[in-house]
């Protein structure tokens, strides 16, 4: 079995996918204790491959016993195990968290709703483990086309059209990134990641390895939501049934983003990606841009959702930024805010969907009074958001040290000046909700009793409490632990070339 654990990480949602749409022919109710059995499943799997890989180190599966560069072949080490741990528990988490929306919103559905919800899982699961370039292509678009319908499955008035804009874009980006490994595999006769990486140093000079260079990135770029080409994400996540933006928003970005890592350091080497491409300082300015553009853009709407969506944009800038800075404080930095950022805003979007809930308004402004409402709820996105703000010992201050750090290495100011912007604009943004749920209504009127009206408790039910407050938790633990998370996991996962 624990020959078998890369395997049984795509093998258990797929299947269980299936046996999911089957028992909703027997009765609806069977399908969340099935998809929390195979959710659980594929994280008892990662955490069991995870441990096996810091034992024996880089770990090596090949799918049908056809050894690659014939057959698909899995890889795992240290940075992508840790990334599989971080999706499953993030899914995991989401599903036990948000039964009460998904009951409340897909009664009639729940069948077609965790069948995809398992799919959507399955298909980053897959992307993190493959070391093939094709096949993170298949996963992609099974993650891909689950996620767009899972968006359209929110407000009928406005999320299909969100969702047909994300179709839209993602196609492209997917294209992109497929013309890219089909160029790849024109110069190398290969599709295996450390097959293709061993011909590329013979090839560096080769127009055509540079146009799958610009391609890959280009299609990755659109994929994450990297500024300017986010247009798609605010209405995508805002738009969404509350249970999904918590689902998606946590993970699909911060997938792309490894995705990038993986890439650009496995398949492209480091020396070809930071120096003969020359690109490294443009895209540090374009992510100086996102975090700019999402932050203030995040100013500018009374929205909640679509508020954490525009921070999204900016957190997105933070990880590539950090990456192309190409030092080891910055890939470190870039790689350890994809865990940090997938636990932020799992925390502060479960927090959303229970505000939701139990007001059912996503306008800040609908906040009013919630410290005393809903006072559980509210001191978990308390947490989140000084999380996001970057205050320790919660895990958002590490990361954000790591980047700066490596920033300053880099000579790359202004790229500094762009994540203290951002921390003060995120500390604006989240002490004006404080602000609205501590103290307003400022004048308060009196009920029946001599209490204050608006003042009886409304906190959301136990099954949705439990996992958030859990969330929060794991904010501050991550942050105690987020140098053995970089020392254990993420540096091994750098190339020694990189200083």
């Amino acid at each position: 079995m624990n020959a078998n654990l890369p395997e049984l990480i795509v093998i258990i949602p797929l299947i269980g996918a299936f046996l999911i749409t089957l028992a909703a022919t027997v009765h609806g109710k069977l399908c969340f204790p099935l998809a929390a059995a195979i959710l659980t499943g594929a994280l008892v799997s990662a955490v069991g491959l995870l441990g096996r890989v810091l034992a024996e180190g880089v770990v090596e599966y090949h799918l049908a016993g056809w050894r690659p560069p014939w057959g698909i072949g899995y890889r795992v080490d240290p940075l992508n195990g840790l990334v599989l741990v971080v999706v499953a528990a993030v899914a995991l988490i989401n599903l036990l968290g948000t039964r009460p929306l998904v009951e409340k919103d897909f009664g009639d559905r729940l069948g077609p709703f965790y069948t995809l919800y398992v799919l959507f899982v399955t298909g980053l699961m897959g992307i993190v483990v493959t070391g093939d370039a094709f096949n993170l292509y298949v996963l992609l678009e099974i993650a891909a086309i689950t996620g767009y319908a899972l968006i359209g499955m929110g407000n009928p008035q406005r999320a299909p059209l969100a969702g047909l804009n994300y179709i839209f874009m993602g196609t492209i980006g997917a294209s992109l990134y497929l013309l890219g490994v089909g160029y790849i595999y024109l110069v190398t006769g290969t599709l295996n990641m450390m097959d293709i990486a061993a011909r590329l140093p013979a090839l560096a000079g080769s127009r055509l390895v540079m146009t799958a260079f610009i391609f890959c990135i280009a299609g990755l770029c659109l994929k994450m939501g990297f500024f300017p080409l986010h247009a798609w994400l605010p209405n995508a996540y805002s738009h969404a049934p509350a249970a999904v933006s918590s689902l998606i928003a946590p993970l699909m970005t911060k997938v792309m983003v490894y995705v990038m890592i993986r890439i650009m350091l496995t398949v492209f080497d480091p020396g070809f990606t930071f120096g003969t491409m020359g690109v490294s300082r443009g895209m540090v300015w374009l992510a100086v841009a996102a975090i700019l553009g999402g932050s203030i853009l995040a100013l500018g709407t009374r929205h909640l959702k679509r508020m954490l969506t525009y921070i999204i944009v900016a957190e997105v800038g933070y990880m590539v930024g950090g990456f192309w800075l190409g030092n080891r404080a910055g890939i470190s930095g870039a790689a350890l805010h994809i865990v940090n950022d997938a636990a932020m805003t799992l925390c502060v979007f479960l927090a959303a969907g229970t505000f939701f809930y139990k007001i059912g308004g996503e306008s800040i402004d609908d906040l009013q009074g919630l410290f005393r409402k809903m006072p559980v709820s509210m001191a978990a996105f308390a947490v989140g958001g000084l999380s996001i703000i970057g205050v320790p010992p919660t895990c958002g201050f590490f990361s954000k040290w790591y980047l700066i750090s490596g920033g300053l290495a880099a000579g790359q100011y202004a790229f500094v000046g762009a994540l203290l912007f951002s921390s003060l604009v995120n500390l604006a943004l989240f002490f004006r909700i404080f602000e609205i749920a501590f103290f307003e209504p400022f004048q308060e009127h009196h009920g029946a009793h001599g209490a204050p009206a608006g003042t009886a408790r409304q906190e959301a039910p136990l099954q949705m409490l439990v996992p958030l407050v859990l969330t929060a938790l794991g904010l501050v633990a991550l942050g105690l632990y987020s140098g053995d998370m970089v020392s254990r996991l993420i540096e091994h996962a750098i190339p020694a070339g990189i200083v």
